[in-house]
């Protein structure tokens, strides 16, 4: 009994040596800023003002006129059977974007369009799905989707003969036109 009292008596011993020290407050780790005043203001001495020579008028410079904003934007191109923007599409939406931003009250429709392959159906919903996906690209630059407006006309209103694989890539568009 008294081997277990004592080896008892070392393990707390031991015990309180190790978990004491992590017992101990810590201390802050922010410490508390120095305080610093703005210095006294330097008393600033009046000085008279020199004699004014005659100030000569001269007419105020006359600005450039801006040119009204051009919202008619064409060749704006998809892939095939598809609402993806053709890459060479991007600077044209980015002009048009900028150009959309000098009137913010402007009010555009997205014309959509397609070529002659397929449906009538099927190419009156991806002329849609294309000007849907203009929309999509021009709100994300920052124009109100509420003045965009959306029409399909899926192949109703060609620009090239239909007949040939380049005029059928012409007609894959999507025109913006200003609603004013």
């Amino acid at each position: 009994m008294k081997i277990i009292k004592s080896h008892l008596f070392v393990f707390v011993i031991l015990l309180a040596v190790a978990v004491l020290p992590a017992c101990k407050a810590k201390k802050p780790i922010v410490t508390r800023p120095a305080v610093t005043y703005p210095p006294d203001p330097v008393p600033v001495k009046k000085e008279t003002p020199p004699a004014q020579a005659p100030v000569q008028e001269t007419p105020a410079p006359v600005a450039a006129p801006v040119a009204p904003p051009d919202y008619n934007f064409k060749n704006i191109q998809f892939e095939f059977n598809s609402g993806i923007l053709k890459t060479e599409s991007y600077p044209i939406l980015d002009k048009a974007a900028a150009e959309m931003k000098k009137d913010p009250t402007a009010k555009f429709i997205l014309n959509g369009n397609s070529s002659a392959e397929g449906s009538y159906d099927h190419n009156m919903a991806l002329s849609i799905e294309r000007a849907n996906s203009v929309k999509l690209y021009l709100v994300n630059t920052g124009i109100a989707g509420d003045n965009l407006a959306v029409k399909g006309y899926g192949e109703s209103k060609p620009i090239a003969d239909n007949a040939t694989e380049d005029g059928r890539k012409l007609n894959r568009r999507v025109e913006i036109k200003s609603n004013k």
